[in-house]
C-alpha cells in the first residue's frame, strides 16, 4: 500500500498528428527519434503530474550551513520553491499507433520544432509503422499475446501513402531495460563485424526498444564495395512488456539464432569467410604500401578489393599506374583516388576519382603533375577489384600492379597518344585487306585465300580480326549506345551494369543517375555524405549541403564546404591582436596583419651603440612607436632613447646645443679617465669597460681624450646622426644589444632572409629580453630582409 502511494504519478497525454511529408529534416532523424510541434510541449507540461518536493532536499549542491553566502542562497531558493511542482519524466518516451493497420512502436523525442498538427518520423519509424513499401516478403510476426501490431518492420503488408496518413501519439513511460534478446534475420553474421557497431548504433540512435521490431545496423564498406547491413529482430526483454527504455541503463544483450539450421549455416559461413580471409592462399592479397621502384603481384577474389597506398612520389612529374598480368576473360578493374582533406575514402566502384573499367589489358591511368585532384594529396589510394563472374568463382584472379614516373613532355608519349596507322618500311610488302597484316607481295595471293577462309574482320568497324568459328567471335559485341566493345558475355553484362543501369545515391534519394560513373562523380564532389577533413574542427565529417539547391555564392568564392561554412562561423581570438574573428575569416584577417607587417615603419634604435633600446619604444603588439604614442618618447633630437638622454638633460635654454655638447664631452672624459666601475661594462670608451675586456687598467690623459672625443660631437645640433655615441648602459640593455646583433647575423639559405638589427632590438625590447618570444615577435611583426 505504501509502495503504491510512493510511486510517482504517470504522465497521461495523447494526440493525433498528420505525418509530415519526407524532407531534409526527416532525413536528419535516425533511430526512433521524432519531431513534435511546440504546442505538444505546452500540452505535456500542462498534463505533467504534480511532484512533491522534499523540504530536506538541498537546492544547492555546495550547500554549507556554516557559510553565510550559501546559506542565504539556499534560503532564497527555498522561498521561491513550492511544495508541489510539475515535472516531465526523463527521458520522454512515446507510444506511436498507426490506426490504419494497428501497428505500434515506441519512440523518443528529438525536439519540439515540427509544424503545428504534424509529426516528423525517422525512416526507421516509417517502416516500423508500415508507412513505406518494404522489400522483404517475410510473413508478419506475432507478439506473445497473438496480436500482429507488435511485428514492427517485419511483415510485407501493403502500406498507405504518408502524405495524408495520421498516427496517434501517446505519452508512455517505459521501464529501464536490463536484458534484450536479438535474433539475426540472416545467417553468417560474424560477431567481430557487428558487436561494436550494434553498441554504438544503440547508444547514438535509440531511446526505446519495442518487442518485435527490426534493428538495422549499418557497417562500413565490405570487400565487395557495398555497405554492410546487419538486421536483428527484437524478441523479448526484461522487464517484460511491450517496450523498454535503453537510456542510462546497463543493458545485457543476448544474440540467439532463429533456429538450429540458421546457427549451423552461420558457423559454416564464418569458417568459410576466415578460410578465404585476405592473405591466405584462397583469399585476396592483403595489399599495403607500393612505391615507384618495385611493382606488386597479387590476387583478388570476385567482388573483392585489394587496396594499395602510394605515400611518396616526385610531385613535379606525372604518374603512370599500370595493371597487367590478368587473364583475357577476367574482368579486373583499376580505381584510383587521392587521399587529401577533400577525399578521405578508398576508391570503390561507385566512389572513385579515376578509373579504368574497360575490358582491355594492360590498363593504364596517367596522372599529370598539374592535375587539380592531386593538390594537397597526402597519398594516392589504388584499388584493384575483380568484377563478379558468371557463375561466381572462388578462384582468385592474379594481377601485376606497377607505378612509374613519366615525363609529360616526352615525344614517345605524344606518339603513343596519337592515332597512328601501321606502316611497313619494306617496299616489297603489302597490307592484307582482311587481317591488316603486312605480307610479301609474292605471297599475298596465298595469304588472302587462307585469311578469307579462316579469319573475319569485325563488320562493325572496330578493326578486330577473329577466327570465323571461334567463341571469341561469337561473343564479340558492340554497344548500341556508345563505342564500347567486348569479347565475352561477362564484359557485356559488366558494361550494361556500369553504364546503362540507373543508379541512386543512398544519401540523395531524390537524385537519379544514369550510370555508375555519374554516381561516382556525384559522390566525390557534391554528395552531402562525402567525407572531408574539416579545416576548422579538424575532424573527419560529412561535407553536408543540398546538391539540388542553387549554388551558394559564398561557398563558390570561399572554396569551403557547407559543413566548413557553418563550422567556420564560430569565433576565436586572433593570436596577434586579440580581436574576435570567425574561423573562416581568419586567413583574410591574418593577410591584413601580413600587409601591416610589411608597411609598418621600422624602429629607430638608440644612437648609443651600447644601448639595446629603441627611441620610440616597442610593445608586444608590434607597435614600433608605442612609447612615443604614450608621451614617453625620447624627448630629444639627437637620436638617444629617453634612458640614455636622462643624465644629459637640464632645464636650460640651449637653442644651438652648445651646452649639450659640453655635457656629452664631460661624460666621455669621465668614462675615459675614471670609468663607470660596472663589472658588466664592455664599453670601449670606458676605463672599466676596457679593463673588463682584458686590456690594461689605465686612464687616458686629458690631452689625448679631447681629440679622441671631438669627432663624436659632430652632429649634436640635431641635423645628422652619422656619428655614434658610446655611453655606458645597464647590464640588461647591453645584453639585449649583444643578443640582437647575434639574431641579426642569422640568415637563411644563400644569405636570404633574416631580420635587420633595428627589428631585432625592437623584438627584444618588446619581450623583455626573452629570446624565444623575441623570435616569435619577429615572425609575427617584422619584415625579413628579402621582403623589405
Amino acid at each position: 500500500m505504501s509502495a503504491e502511494a510512493d510511486a510517482p504519478p504517470e504522465l497521461t497525454w495523447s494526440s493525433q498528428y498528420t505525418i509530415a511529408s519526407p524532407s531534409s529534416r526527416a532525413a536528419q532523424l535516425s533511430g526512433d527519434k521524432i519531431l513534435l510541434p511546440p504546442s505538444a510541449l505546452e500540452q505535456l507540461l500542462a498534463a505533467a503530474p504534480l511532484v512533491t518536493i522534499d523540504p530536506q532536499n538541498r537546492h544547492i549542491t555546495s550547500f554549507d550551513p556554516f557559510n553565510p553566502y550559501t546559506f542565504d542562497a539556499e534560503r532564497q531558493a527555498r522561498s521561491y520553491q513550492q511544495d508541489r511542482t510539475q515535472q516531465l519524466p526523463h527521458p520522454l518516451t512515446f507510444r506511436l499507433v498507426n490506426p490504419d493497420n494497428g501497428r505500434v512502436v515506441h519512440a523518443g523525442i528529438r525536439e519540439f520544432s515540427a509544424e503545428e498538427g504534424h509529426v516528423v518520423l525517422s525512416s526507421f519509424l516509417h517502416e516500423a509503422l508500415g508507412l513505406e513499401v518494404k522489400s522483404q516478403d517475410s510473413s508478419p510476426s506475432t507478439s506473445p499475446d497473438g496480436d500482429v501490431d507488435m511485428a514492427n518492420g517485419v511483415s510485407g503488408l501493403s502500406v498507405e501513402s504518408t502524405s495524408a496518413a495520421q498516427i496517434t501519439v501517446h505519452a508512455k513511460e517505459l521501464p529501464k531495460g536490463t536484458f534484450v534478446k536479438l535474433r539475426p534475420l540472416e545467417a553468417g553474421y560474424d560477431p567481430e563485424d557487428w558487436k561494436s557497431l550494434l553498441e554504438e548504433h544503440m547508444r547514438s540512435h535509440f531511446t526505446t526498444l519495442t518487442n518485435g521490431e527490426v534493428l538495422t545496423v549499418y557497417g562500413g564498406r565490405g570487400s565487395d564495395g557495398k555497405r554492410e547491413e546487419f538486421r536483428f529482430l527484437v524478441d523479448g526483454f526484461k522487464p517484460e512488456g511491450d517496450g523498454i527504455c535503453v537510456v542510462d541503463t546497463d543493458l545485457e544483450v543476448d544474440i540467439e539464432a532463429l533456429n538450429e539450421e540458421q546457427a549451423r549455416e552461420t558457423l559454416q559461413k564464418i569458417a568459410a569467410k576466415r578460410q578465404r580471409a585476405p592473405g591466405t592462399a584462397e583469399g585476396s592479397s592483403v595489399g599495403g604500401r607500393i612505391d615507384i621502384f618495385k611493382g606488386q603481384q597479387g590476387q583478388v577474389i570476385d567482388g573483392e578489393y585489394v587496396d594499395y597506398e602510394l605515400s611518396s612520389w616526385d610531385r613535379t612529374q606525372g604518374l603512370e599506374i599500370v595493371l597487367s598480368g590478368v587473364d583475357e576473360e577476367s574482368e579486373v578493374d583499376l580505381f584510383v583516388s587521392p587521399f587529401s582533406p577533400r577525399q578521405r575514402v578508398k576508391p570503390r566502384e561507385d566512389e572513385h576519382v579515376f578509373a579504368d573499367l574497360s575490358s582491355r589489358f594492360p590498363k593504364r591511368i596517367r596522372l599529370p603533375p598539374t592535375n587539380v585532384d592531386l593538390e594537397d594529396a597526402e597519398a594516392i589510394y589504388i584499388s584493384v577489384r575483380a568484377y563478379p563472374s558468371i557463375p561466381p568463382s572462388s578462384i582468385p584472379k592474379t594481377f601485376d600492379l606497377r607505378v612509374a614516373v613519366y615525363d609529360t613532355s616526352s615525344p614517345l608519349l605524344e606518339q603513343e597518344n596519337s592515332s597512328s596507322v601501321t606502316t611497313s618500311d619494306n617496299p616489297d610488302e603489302v597490307q592484307c585487306k582482311n587481317c591488316r597484316q603486312w605480307v610479301p607481295k609474292g605471297s599475298l595471293f596465298l595469304h588472302e585465300n587462307f585469311c578469307l577462309r579462316n579469319n573475319i574482320l569485325c563488320p562493325k568497324g572496330c578493326g578486330q580480326v577473329f577466327q570465323k568459328r571461334s567463341e571469341t567471335f561469337k561473343n564479340h559485341w558492340h554497344c548500341k549506345h556508345d563505342t564500347f566493345t567486348g569479347n565475352t558475355p561477362l564484359s557485356k553484362q559488366k558494361h550494361e551494369a556500369l553504364y546503362h543501369t540507373p543508379q541512386e545515391c543512398p544519401s540523395c534519394p531524390t537524385m537519379a543517375f544514369t550510370s555508375i560513373s555519374n554516381l561516382s562523380r556525384h559522390k566525390v564532389t557534391e554528395c552531402p555524405d562525402k567525407l572531408i577533413l574539416c579545416r576548422f574542427c579538424h575532424l573527419q565529417v560529412p561535407q553536408e549541403g543540398d546538391p539540388t539547391a542553387p549554388p551558394n555564392p559564398e561557398l563558390l568564392l570561399s572554396g569551403l564546404t557547407p559543413h566548413e561554412l557553418a563550422d567556420g562561423a564560430r569565433t576565436t581570438e586572433c593570436h596577434l591582436c586579440n580581436k574576435i574573428t570567425r574561423f573562416r575569416d581568419m586567413d583574410t584577417h591574418l593577410r591584413h596583419h601580413d600587409l601591416e607587417r610589411l608597411s609598418r615603419p621600422p624602429p629607430r634604435t638608440c644612437r648609443n651603440i651600447n644601448c639595446g633600446r629603441t627611441q620610440d619604444g616597442a610593445n608586444q603588439t608590434g607597435d614600433t612607436r608605442a612609447g612615443t604614442r604614450k608621451g614617453q618618447g625620447p624627448g630629444n633630437e639627437i637620436g638617444l632613447c629617453s634612458v640614455c638622454f636622462g643624465p644629459l638633460y637640464v632645464s636650460l635654454y640651449d637653442p644651438e646645443g652648445k651646452a649639450l655638447r659640453r655635457r656629452i664631452e664631460r661624460r666621455y672624459l669621465s668614462q675615459l679617465l675614471t670609468g663607470c666601475s660596472k663589472p658588466w661594462c664592455r664599453n670601449e670608451f670606458c676605463r672599466s669597460g676596457r679593463k673588463n675586456a682584458g686590456n690594461p687598467d689605465r686612464s687616458v690623459p686629458t690631452k689625448e681624450a679631447i681629440p679622441l672625443v671631438k669627432p663624436f660631437l659632430e652632429g649634436m645640433d640635431g641635423k645628422g646622426y652619422e656619428t655614434p655615441l658610446h655611453f655606458c648602459v645597464d647590464e640588461a640593455s647591453q645584453r639585449r644589444k649583444g643578443t640582437a646583433e647575434m639574431m641579426s647575423a642569422e640568415v637563411g639559405i644563400e644569405g636570404k632572409g633574416g631580420y635587420a638589427l633595428e627589428w631585432c632590438v625592437a623584438a627584444l625590447e618588446a619581450e623583455g629580453g626573452d629570446l624565444d618570444r623575441a623570435r616569435a615577435w619577429l615572425k609575427n611583426w617584422a619584415p625579413q630582409r628579402s621582403e623589405a
